[in-house]
């Protein structure tokens, strides 16, 4: 029996948040405690026992890693409180895109040990494309090596932010042993009992006072450098009450300019309570967070979407899950009310869709509603045609939402069946995990009858074909990972094509002669008519268009798709009563070839970013095994006691890497790689 959501919530006390950071920063470890302390579960799993919550799959379980991100609604106080976990691997970067692009803040966490490293940068500009106002927290204070401030700093030198520290250590490392807030000057104590939800607070004094009040006059200065509301009180040295310095830390959070920081350790049960409260007190609502803009099919126009319950609906798709043959969207309501029942639009499909179940998402498990409303994130069963980056809304108010980017795949791999049935089933399998993973893309060899599955790297691959073999019971024969190239043109070439044959004893005509350029690195494609169209028929022109196209999904190298060229269509020749869509279509295909032959044709792979953490003992074996795989450093310094070297290294050369090192390094050296750009190496 599905349970009634009631009367719509107030909206300026929900929040939306996503916790991102480096793998092993603790980022699942957090969220475990905060839903034990929001009392959303009674016990607390551990991501070293695979016992965590959030981390529901069996190969996060397996791994001690998140791969998927997992969506949880619990309470604080009166706020409602929806909770991404979101992955910190490289290979699972859509994961946390399409997260960041339905939140409205963040909670950065980071070790105080490692400090900001190369994932948690990575994360931490893409919060930053999409405007999301974060917090930080210091975690694992406990640990040996830990460095608050170093932490700090490093915020400022690799992320470019400001941080304001609210919650401060007393003492680190093996010394820690307790935190202050310099909001409040109290000293915060958390029982040693781990089911214990309270903690106390007492005024500072000794020791832990002379601690606060550096600390307090650091973020009060900080603070008015960057809030003219309370800069002028500041300078008259007027002593400033906890409510006007929290409203001064909200104003800055949610305008980007400061990121607050806490601090603590989440697996030993310190510093989670002030942290949710920092959540609820300093980041965004839906109202607060920057206005929604879409585009108006009806109208034509773009339009600010109104975070209102009684508006036209309007939500985004942002994750689809394969439930056997059903299909889950998680969905973020921007406006407007969704109901068990309703017909909507799906306006990047335009199809009409029937919601026919509404749940609250709890990591694995859910519960049915029947109503959600703006601001709400849920899983919606029913709709058949959704995919992620779809915008569902109102039929009489269509309104286009902008979608998530897409990813290149750059590594590939064959897979075989063994027989027909196990193709029949594989091909289905394929399709449905490309439905829940946008980075994902399956072609089928017409030659071999293989399928090639193209990832992210060789972790994605690796992850996608456990899940086949153990949810759908397929074990098809597997080829070793291949990197997917891109093909490009190093100059300019002209070219022409001219098809002329009768098909069904119809005549086809078309000629065209175009002109192909080379563009910057990633600017993509552009086709255009450097000659007057007026006066041919719209079809002939549209088919040359599209032939370019079509024609640019296979290069003259070695058939790997185009990209960042110009191509100028310049002249087109008809011949009456011969001329046809088809035949320009094809001469177009063949103009293309033509041109791209003469312009010089490279062949472009994936380049990787490379980060090797390494004690300086190690440190000519790491640069050696780099050199060797035809990388180049770009970049060394010194963080927490090891040298970091940056470099750029073709992917084609990377595979073994990480062993290798490990190997030349006995064992002490930590590698970090993602995905750069497609270019040639040089």
């Amino acid at each position: 029996m599905a349970s009634s959501h009631g009367p719509a919530p107030r909206l300026e006390l929900l929040r939306n948040i996503g916790i991102i950071a480096h793998i092993d920063a603790g980022k699942t470890t957090l969220s475990e405690r905060i839903l034990f302390y929001t009392q959303k579960i009674h016990r607390m799993g551990e991501v070293h026992d695979g016992t965590a919550t959030m981390d529901f799959m069996p190969e996060e379980q397996e791994r001690g890693i998140t791969i998927a991100s997992a969506c949880t609604t619990c309470t604080w106080g009166r706020h409602t409180v929806n909770i991404i976990d979101t992955p910190g691997h490289v290979d699972f970067t859509i994961e946390v895109e399409r997260s960041l692009r339905v939140l409205d803040g963040a909670v950065g966490v980071f070790c105080a040990v490692g400090g900001v490293e190369p994932q948690s940068e990575t994360v931490w500009r893409q919060s930053e494309k999409f405007g999301v106002p974060k917090l930080a927290f210091v975690n694992k204070m406990d640990r040996l090596g830990a460095d608050f401030e170093a932490t700090l700093d490093a915020m400022r030198t690799r992320l470019g932010a400001v941080p304001l520290p609210l919650v401060v250590p007393m003492g680190q490392g093996e010394t820690f042993e307790g935190l202050v807030d310099v909001v409040t000057r109290e000293v915060l104590t958390f029982p040693a009992d781990a089911h214990d939800r309270s903690y106390a607070r007492a005024p500072v004094e000794g020791e832990s006072a002379r601690l606060c009040e550096v600390w307090r006059e650091r973020m009060l200065e900080t603070l008015a450098e960057n809030d003219e509301g309370i800069v002028d009180r500041y300078l008259g040295g007027e002593e400033l009450a906890p409510e006007e310095i929290r409203a001064a830390i909200r104003r800055v959070t949610l305008a980007r300019s400061l990121v607050p920081v806490f601090a603590g350790s989440a697996l030993h049960n310190t510093g989670v309570q002030p942290l949710l409260d920092g959540v609820c007190a300093y980041l965004p609502s839906p109202v607060d967070a920057a206005p929604v803009r879409g585009l108006d099919r009806s109208e034509g126009r773009r339009v600010v979407v109104s975070p209102e319950p009684k508006a036209p609906l309007a939500a985004l798709v942002f994750k689809v899950v394969m439930e056997g043959s059903r299909k889950v969207a998680l969905v973020r309501l921007y406006a407007g009310t969704l109901c068990e029942g309703d017909t909507c639009r799906n306006v990047t499909r335009e199809v009409d869709e029937r919601v026919s179940k509404l749940f609250r998402l709890h990591a694995g498990r859910r519960e049915q509603i029947e109503e959600a409303f703006a601001g709400d994130i849920v899983g919606v069963m029913g709709l058949r045609a959704a995919r992620t980056g779809d915008t569902i809304a109102a039929a009489e108010r269509p309104v286009l939402l902008e979608n998530i980017a897409a990813y290149r795949p750059v590594i590939s791999l064959a897979m075989e069946p063994r027989n027909t049935e196990e193709g029949e089933k594989l091909d289905e399998v394929l399709e449905r995990l490309c439905l829940e993973d946008p980075t994902l893309a399956v072609e089928q060899d017409e030659g071999t009858g293989q399928r090639i599955l193209s990832g992210m790297g060789e972790l994605h691959l690796e992850v996608v074909l456990e899940r086949i073999r153990r949810e759908y019971g397929v074990s098809p024969r597997v080829g070793n990972p291949q990197v997917v190239f891109q093909e490009t043109v190093s100059g300019t070439g002209e070219g022409a094509g001219e098809f002329d044959r009768e098909l069904g004893d119809q005549p086809h005509y078309g000629q065209v002669s175009l002109r192909v350029t080379a563009r910057e690195r990633d600017k993509g494609n552009r086709v255009r008519f450097g000659m007057a169209t007026e006066g041919w028929p719209q079809a002939w022109v549209d088919s040359v268009a599209q032939g370019v196209v079509d024609s640019l999904q296979s290069g003259v190298v070695k058939g790997y798709p185009v990209q960042d060229v110009d191509v100028e269509v310049v002249s087109m020749q008809r011949r009456d009563g011969a001329s046809s869509p088809a035949g320009y279509h094809m001469a177009a295909v063949a103009a293309v070839k033509a041109a791209m032959q003469s312009a010089g044709p490279v062949l472009l792979e994936p380049i990787m970013a490379v980060e090797i953490s390494v004690p300086e003992a190690h440190l000519g074996a790491s640069i050696g095994q780099l050199g060797s795989r035809g990388g180049k450093v770009e970049n060394m310094f010194d963080r927490g006691g090891q040298k970091v070297v940056q470099g750029l290294a073709p992917l084609a050369g990377l595979f073994g890497f990480s062993t290798a090192l490990r190997s030349a390094t006995q064992g002490r050296a930590g590698l970090v790689m993602r995905f750069e750009r497609f270019d040639c190496m040089e």
